[in-house]
Formats: structure tokens, C-alpha cells, sequence
């Protein structure tokens, strides 16, 4: 134990590279889709303690197909990182992909005043039919953003939230605190008995429909809704959402049925050569989306006007924690704001936390970067001043003592209009 401490001190306290996982303990928790990551020689990387792929070897063969679309990478920039993540981010926009969401925890309120509660805690109407999802926001009473995440309805008195796994402890103890004390509501943390599976990209209706008797068309299941499918001898609540930005379904099922569903899947999606895609391509899928990353891009320094997430605030409802605070806010004028960036220079990299200069004045720090593969640029997000977040807006991010060309960018710059996740 010893051991483990004292490296653990000092692979937080030594400098060390941002994407370095940490070296001990390892293989603590594992997901139950282990197995079959190993089969195709994933590299694992660590996250709440769970080991994860990050992207995976067997995918190596992609790379002949898509070269051309994946910049090198050299030194620091390099570490932690494989151009397979850009082939598997190209092959899920191009074909289909199957992810291990594992990293999701899972919290559920049921009783005759989970919806009146629901309500309160959430900063969107959430009185919504059974089977809806809602992406919404709870906020702080000071208007700062506490959490992003999506509820589906699962009954009439029956509500599942799906937050991040590494989260899970703060996000329980915030949900108790707010509960009601009268008995009508009851929380479970239900992470552990629970997993998830990603199916996203355009075959991914044609994949299901070969897993599943379930009709899975637009018609039937339509964006967001949610509705319980059976995957060979497994129930599966299939959520029509994509954290990918691609059509497709987050599927939650019991740990214990967890290999078999994978199989079916993975069988389903021979006959049009999907690939399984890991951590590093589901990064930057979701940023070339636009897709905000709770604890980087999103966190309760900043309200959800100033994060781009407004319009997951309805002041029109009833009372909920931060609206007071929200009714402000929205009516002040907006002092900063999360902006996209794109760089000038293809071969560039960035990392997280770089400064953002206006000429000589450093005017915020890079949040989240990443490459964006199919739109062929770098991409990077962080809180400009408004003065600074016009589209077109020239700035300089430095990296290493180097300035990069960088420019204030649409947001989000792949599929704004939202037809692929709605075909």
C-alpha cells in the first residue's frame, strides 16, 4: 500500500504528461466487456479506476484507408495517443462503431414525488412523457453549472440520470441533499448492477435491426425518446442520444447480461465491418460536435449562458435550484462566453489549459482540444471575453513557447443542423 501511495503522490505532484493514466493501481476495475477488449489488443487507459480503451490495435488496418485524413503527431503532442483514434472517429462517421460506456453511472428517484422533485433539481421542464429523455443541467443557487446530464423517464414515478463515473460520490451527495425528507421519494445508485453500450454511425439503424425483432425505425423510435428492446435473451433500454453526434442508441443493460448483448452486436455488425472505438475517438467525435465536457469545458464557475447552455434553462417552470439566480443572469449583459477555436496550422496539438492571447494580453485558457478528423482542422474551446468571440475573431494560443494562428469558429462545426443524429 505504501508503494501505491507514495507513486500516486508523485504522479500527481511531478510533471507529468496530462493523458499519462496512472500507473498504479491497475486492473482494479475492470469493465465487463473486458475480454473483448483485450481480444482486439485494446490500449487501455484508466478512468474512476476503470480500465477503458483507448483505442485498439486491431484497428491498425483502417489506417491505409484514411491516412491522408489523420495529421502526424511528434514529441509531447505524440504521448498517449495513436492515429487509430482518427481512424476509428472516421470509420464510426463513415460506417458504424460500438463503444464501452461503462464510464456512465446511473442514479434513480422513483416514488409518488420524483417527478416534483426531478423538477426542482433540474433546470429544464422535465414533466415530459414516459420514454422521453431530456439533456438538461443542474445548477448551484448561484447560477454556476453543477452538472450536465441526460434523464430519461423510465415510468410515470420513475426516473433514471445518467452522470460520469467519476463524479458518481459528489453527484449521489448532491442528489440526497436536495431530496425530500417525507418518504415520497427514494434514490438508488444503481451504477454498479447497470452498463452501457454505444451503437453509433450511419448503419447503426442497420446493425440494431439485425440484433433486435424491435422496430428501430425513425418512425418508431424517433430522436430522444427511449423505449426497452430485447437484444437476444436481454431487455436493453435503447436511449435514441449520441454523445458521438452520430445516429444511434445508448443501450443500458444488466452487467450480468453485458457479453452476450456485446456479442449480438458485434455479430449484427459483421456484415458491414464495424469496429469497436475507443476513449480517444469518442473525444473527439464529441468536440467536433460541440459537446461539452462536464469538469473542462462546463463546471459551476461558470452559469449555463456563459457555457452555451441556456437553453437547457426554462425560467417559465416552477421554483428549481438556481433559478433565482438564473433570472439574473440572463437578464445582465453576457461578460464571457465558451467560444470554439479553430487552428491555423493542421499539425498542431494541443493538450488542455494553454493560454489564449489577444496580442499581448492573455485573455483565457484553452478547455478542451482535440483534432477533428472529418472537419480537418484542430479544434479547441475556451471563455473568451465577448469582445473576443465573434466568429472570425483572430487570436494566438501558445503551446511550448510557440503561438499558434487560431480563429474564433462556428459552434458546433459538424453537423449543426443535426440531420445525421435525426436521419
Amino acid at each position: 500500500i505504501d508503494t501505491v501511495c507514495n507513486k500516486n503522490y508523485a504522479e500527481v505532484y511531478e510533471i507529468i504528461h496530462p493523458r499519462q493514466p496512472m500507473s498504479k493501481p491497475r486492473d482494479v476495475r475492470l469493465s465487463p466487456f473486458h475480454a473483448r477488449h483485450q481480444d482486439l489488443q485494446a490500449s487501455f487507459t484508466t478512468f474512476a479506476g476503470l480500465e477503458l480503451p483507448n483505442w485498439y490495435e486491431a484497428n491498425a488496418r483502417l489506417l491505409e484507408k484514411y491516412d491522408d485524413q489523420i495529421p502526424q503527431r511528434t514529441g509531447w503532442g505524440a504521448e498517449y495517443w495513436s492515429r487509430i483514434q482518427g481512424a476509428e472517429h472516421l470509420a464510426t462517421r463513415d460506417n458504424v462503431a460500438l463503444f464501452d460506456l461503462h464510464g456512465l453511472s446511473l442514479m434513480e428517484v422513483r416514488g409518488p414525488g420524483s417527478l416534483a422533485f426531478i423538477n426542482t433539481l433540474c433546470s429544464s421542464q422535465m414533466d415530459k412523457p414516459v420514454g422521453q429523455v431530456v439533456y438538461t443541467t443542474w445548477l448551484t443557487p448561484s447560477g454556476g453549472v453543477r452538472r450536465d446530464l441526460a434523464v430519461a423517464r423510465i415510468e410515470q414515478d420513475r426516473f433514471w440520470m445518467f452522470v460520469g463515473e467519476g463524479t458518481r460520490p459528489q453527484d449521489m451527495d448532491w442528489v440526497t441533499r436536495l431530496a425530500p425528507t417525507d418518504g415520497s421519494v427514494i434514490i438508488s445508485d444503481i451504477s454498479d448492477a447497470w452498463t452501457a453500450l454505444g451503437l453509433w454511425g450511419p448503419n447503426a439503424r442497420r446493425v440494431l435491426a439485425q440484433a433486435t425483432d424491435a422496430a428501430v425505425s425513425n418512425e418508431a423510435l424517433p430522436y430522444f425518446p427511449s423505449q426497452w428492446i430485447d437484444i437476444g435473451f436481454t431487455r436493453v433500454r435503447a436511449l435514441r442520444i449520441s454523445y458521438a453526434g452520430e445516429l444511434g442508441w445508448e443501450m443500458h443493460l444488466p452487467v450480468d447480461a453485458a457479453l452476450p448483448v456485446w456479442d449480438a452486436l458485434w455479430e449484427a455488425g459483421a456484415e458491414v465491418d464495424m469496429v469497436a472505438a475507443g476513449q480517444g475517438a469518442f473525444d473527439s467525435l464529441r468536440l467536433e460536435k460541440g459537446y461539452r465536457l462536464w469538469g473542462l469545458d462546463v463546471y459551476s464557475e461558470y452559469n449555463a449562458y456563459e457555457s452555451g447552455l441556456g437553453w437547457t434553462v426554462r425560467l417559465d417552470k416552477a421554483d428549481f435550484v438556481g433559478r433565482a439566480a438564473s433570472v439574473v443572469t440572463k437578464a445582465a449583459p453576457l461578460h464571457k462566453k465558451l467560444c470554439c477555436l479553430t487552428l491555423d496550422d493542421r499539425n498542431a496539438v494541443l493538450i488542455g489549459y494553454e493560454p489564449i492571447f489577444s496580442g499581448d494580453m492573455c485573455i483565457g485558457h484553452v478547455t478542451s482540444a482535440n483534432f477533428g478528423y472529418n472537419v480537418g482542422k484542430f479544434i479547441a474551446y475556451g471563455y473568451l471575453p465577448v469582445e473576443h468571440a465573434s466568429v472570425g475573431t483572430a487570436l494566438e494560443i501558445i503551446y511550448f513557447g510557440e503561438r499558434f494562428k487560431a480563429t474564433v469558429s462556428a459552434d458546433p462545426l459538424f453537423d449543426a443542423k443535426m440531420t445525421r443524429l435525426k436521419a
